[in-house]
Parts: structure tokens; C-alpha cells; sequence
């Protein structure tokens, strides 16, 4: 017989984290409030990994903030950070109306890419959607790629976060899954790039489909609906000033892009459920 002590191991140390699934056009990511953690880059893995944690998009905190109403930051699936999410955006504005951590309906959250201004529609005391100032875009010059031999064109646009645009006939049937990781890694976006395919349908209306940068085939990014129009309008496609819609996987944005280079998105946020999970 062994002795007691052979199996006094001490006791593994465990947290339970309470957590919020929220969607954005299908666009889904875990949300937190507090700040982030020392781990917060290994634990987005963990708790996006669609089949051993509650699986998402990425990772969301939202906290107070010296700068605005309240500050978010973005871990993508991958423990990536990034700059900006216009779905996140949204629902953070869902987050904290709903839970009584604000009673405005207009508010500033700051992000690593500057403070963003949010409008929300509230009806029965629930925000139903939401609309986004998403501060300047800048569209670069086309880039001219080489993939396993394959000439891609490509156009370049910053929205707080970078986003390369293809334009192509057919938007369902683009090549999304072969071109758009090697995109995104391609040597030309040393930081890593977004990759949307856009079809211009009319001057008012585009199909496209989204390679995001740390979480892959996604089924909807505001920032990236924003960024083809603001290419579709700097190439004369669409114009400025009006509303565009934009049908991604998941649903439909509404984009203007202005002439003086500022832009605005109007979208849905929806609660999936909460949830916790011992960490």
C-alpha cells in the first residue's frame, strides 16, 4: 500500500471565466470586460478553438478609458492583436448599453487606431444596430503581387487596420481560400493584410467575401466592407457620399465613404449567449 502523501499533489490552480458570445453578421468573438491579461494572446487561442473551447473569431476586452466612454482590444483567433474591428465595434456598443454600463446611445470607444464614434438604435431597451464613424481611410497605390507564378492585382487600403482589395468578376466562386493566406502573408504586408474579393454589382451595391488576417475565412469584416468601397470609390465604381450596400457572407453593412476621407458603417449586433469556462 502506498502512503497518503504518494498522491498529495498539489491541487492545479483554476479560474472560472465568465464570458459573452456576441456576432456581427456572423462575425463572432468572445467578450470580456477588464483589461487584458499578461496571456491575453494564448488565450484567445485557446477559448477560439471552435472545437476544444467555446470557439469564436477572436477575443474582445472592453474596459473603462481616460480617453472615452469606454476602450476595446482585439486578439484574433490566432493570438494576433488587431488595430480595429468594425463588427467588434458594434457590439461592444451592444455590450454595454444592454448591461446597464452606460445609458447614452452615442458614444466614444477608443481603440489602438484612435477614438470611433458610435450611434445606437435601441428599440424595447436592446440595441438592434448600430452605427459606426470609422475615422479616415487612405487608399494606396495597386500592388502588383506574383503567387506561385499567378499575377494578382490588388488594391491597398488602411481603416485604421491594412486591407488589400481584390476586384473580381465573381465574388462566390474567388478563389478566397487558396489566394487568401498567401495574401496575407505575402512579403509586400510585412504586418500581415486583410484580403477581401469584391464584385462591384452596381454603383450601389457589392458582393464580398473576407480572408481576415489571424482568423481566416470569416463570414463577414466591417473594416473590410469598408475598405472596398472606399477602393470602389476611388476607382469610380461607387460614389461618395451615398450609401452602399455591401453583402458579405453573413448579412449586409451600409458604407459611405465621404470625399474628405472619412467613412461610417451601419450594421446589426446580436448576443449569442453567455457562457463560462474554467481556465
Amino acid at each position: 500500500m502506498f502512503p497518503p502523501a504518494f498522491f498529495d499533489f498539489p491541487a492545479e490552480r483554476t479560474v472560472a471565466m465568465r464570458f459573452t458570445k456576441m456576432q456581427g453578421l456572423g462575425n463572432d468573438y468572445l467578450y470580456l470586460y477588464g483589461s487584458p491579461p499578461e496571456d491575453a494572446a494564448a488565450l484567445a487561442r485557446r477559448l477560439s478553438d471552435r472545437h476544444f473551447g467555446p470557439g469564436a473569431d477572436g477575443v474582445i476586452y472592453i474596459f473603462p478609458s481616460r480617453a472615452a466612454d469606454f476602450a476595446m482590444r482585439v486578439f484574433n483567433a490566432d493570438g494576433s492583436e488587431a488595430a480595429m474591428c468594425g463588427n467588434g465595434i458594434r457590439c461592444v456598443g451592444k455590450y454595454v448599453f444592454d448591461r446597464g454600463l452606460t445609458a447614452k446611445t452615442r458614444l466614444s470607444i477608443e481603440t489602438p487606431s484612435g477614438v470611433r464614434w458610435l450611434e445606437m438604435r435601441v428599440d424595447d431597451g436592446a440595441v438592434r444596430s448600430v452605427s459606426v464613424e470609422m475615422g479616415r481611410f487612405e487608399v494606396g497605390p495597386d500592388k502588383e503581387l506574383w503567387i506561385s507564378g499567378e499575377r494578382v492585382l490588388c488594391t491597398p487600403v488602411s481603416v485604421g487596420n491594412p486591407h488589400a482589395v481584390l476586384f473580381v468578376p465573381d465574388a462566390d466562386a474567388a478563389p478566397v481560400t487558396r489566394l487568401g493566406p498567401a495574401i496575407e502573408r505575402h512579403s509586400a504586408f510585412p504586418g500581415g493584410v486583410n484580403v477581401e474579393f469584391a464584385q462591384a454589382l452596381s454603383p450601389t451595391e457589392m458582393r464580398v467575401r473576407v480572408w481576415e488576417r489571424g482568423s481566416g475565412l470569416t463570414l463577414a469584416c466591417g473594416t473590410g466592407a469598408c475598405a472596398c468601397v472606399a477602393a470602389a470609390a476611388s476607382r469610380g465604381l461607387s460614389p461618395f457620399g451615398e450609401s452602399v450596400n455591401v453583402r458579405l457572407d453573413g448579412g449586409v453593412l451600409s458604407v459611405t465613404v465621404r470625399a474628405d476621407g472619412t467613412i461610417s458603417m451601419t450594421g446589426p449586433a446580436e448576443t449569442v449567449y453567455e457562457g463560462e469556462i474554467t481556465i
